[in-house]
């Protein structure tokens, strides 16, 4: 049983968001961590259960991640129903339209919400400030940790 998590970042923000969760998820089951560029639909076919963790750009998750979403929505659609996921969001200032994309794809899936989209904000404003590299607050981190935790341990239980 593997938990896959799907992650792009131009700025570290996500990846920090999705190294953290999946550090905490190795400790409860095995956990496959992967770019949205380099994952595909045997990726999700292999797994029991999923954390997508991608920045908002321009209020939209960012193109590598729909990118990612296009190219193994229908290879995957009616094979995957069920299965458990969680999403985290890096955002500038607000994230919910990112979250909200997300929620629908995985609602085309069929897919089970098992944890409430995370959120991250980093405040960032300024075009210096959104294309400087992010260091996520320990605070922040934990929460991802947690979601890691949780999903992987769901998983190895049979909870999900």
């Amino acid at each position: 049983m593997t938990l896959l998590i799907v992650y792009h970042t131009r700025t570290g923000g996500s990846r920090q968001m999705a190294e953290a969760a999946a550090a905490a998820a190795r400790a409860e089951i095995e956990t496959v961590l992967k770019p949205a560029a380099e994952a595909g639909p045997d990726d999700l076919l292999e797994a029991a259960g999923y954390i997508f963790c991608a920045p908002e750009n321009l209020a939209a998750i960012s193109g590598v991640m729909k990118d990612f979403f296009d190219r193994c929505y229908y290879p995957v659609l009616g094979r995957i129903e069920g299965r458990p996921y969680a999403q985290m969001v890096c955002a500038g200032s607000d994230g919910s339209n990112a979250a909200r994309q997300t929620a629908r794809i995985a609602q085309g899936w069929r897919l089970r919400e098992v944890q409430e989209a995370l959120i991250v904000c980093t405040h960032a404003q300024s075009p210096e400030e959104i294309l400087a590299e992010k260091v996520i607050p320990e605070a922040e981190l934990g929460k991802c940790r947690e979601i890691g935790q949780a999903l992987g341990a769901g998983l190895e239980m049979g909870a999900f």
